[in-house]
């Protein structure tokens, strides 16, 4: 069963927290789900508690920082499952092929990494893409980043030109962007649920950042949510997007799966719906 942000907004908030007081590293990376993508949070406003390491807020020597040490990361994996395979002998046709294509493969990645580019930026077929997976590669996997803003800035963040930056560095490598304030997170963590909305309005906006994080994750892995309703509890579950409603129902149970005979499926009232109410009194 899939419930990732049961894993990821616990370890998140928290590093969100160290971040807003200064007490973590300035440029974090977290990596989550069996390694299915990579998430980096950047600084983009400056503040006296906080010590850059670069001794400024310069977001793209963040970027450049961070890619060059998951590139050098990957680099050092390739080269050195490109010299086991050198000795290795297959031991049937069937191994052959597939140790062939992971040395093309492994070739044509090491070649752009030698040149500062991500595993990704390479071309591969589906048989090389399984054929090179096991090793997890950093730079394979979809990137997100996040702006970490001033408290002041949530409302209007694209004034902010570090921000700005971030943006455009986030466009040419077409990776996903979200912004948040750590400082705002970490706020609402103290405060009781009912004041949170008054809160967030204080402050220009309308929900906590980590809900536009969660639909940005969801939309990179390919995630849908849907609900089922008892007498008890509403509860939400997790599928991946083009599942068929037996699949999705043995999210579950398996037994959903098994004995399935259809799906009934009820729309929540959405903006702008027009209703007929019936009653009699």
């Amino acid at each position: 069963m899939l419930q990732p942000f049961d894993v990821l907004l616990p370890l998140l908030v928290a590093e969100l927290r160290q971040l807003s007081n200064g007490k973590s590293r300035l440029r974090l990376v977290l990596f989550w789900a069996l390694w299915r993508f990579v998430l980096e949070v950047v600084l983009c406003f400056d503040d006296n508690d906080i010590v850059h390491v670069n001794g400024k807020v310069d977001p793209k020597w963040d970027f450049d920082v961070i890619n060059l040490e998951l590139v050098f990361s990957d680099l050092d994996q390739v080269e050195k499952r490109l010299e086991k395979l050198k000795k290795g002998k297959a031991k049937d046709s069937q191994s052959k092929l597939k140790e062939d294509a992971e040395k093309s493969a492994m070739e044509r990645i090491r070649h752009a990494l030698m040149d500062g580019k991500p595993a990704r930026s390479v071309t591969l077929t589906d048989f090389e893409k399984d054929a090179v997976n096991h090793l997890c590669l950093l730079t394979m996997k979809p990137v997100i980043y996040v702006e970490n803003v001033a408290e002041s800035d949530l409302a209007d963040s694209a004034i902010n030109p570090n921000v700005k930056e971030v943006m455009n560095l986030a466009s040419e490598l077409q990776s996903g962007l979200v912004t948040i304030s750590a400082q705002v997170e970490s706020e609402l963590t103290e405060l009781p649920f009912e004041e949170r909305s008054e809160f967030l309005n204080s402050l220009g906006v309308s929900e906590s950042c980590l809900g536009n994080l969660i639909r940005a994750t969801y939309s990179l892995l390919g995630l849908r949510t849907y609900f089922t309703s008892g007498e008890k509890e509403t509860k939400a579950w997790t599928i991946l997007s083009g599942m068929t409603a037996p699949q999705a129902a043995g999210v579950i149970h398996s037994d959903f799966e098994k004995g399935f005979i259809r799906a009934e499926t009820l729309r929540t009232v959405q903006e702008g719906d027009v209703m007929l109410f019936r009653f009699n009194v």
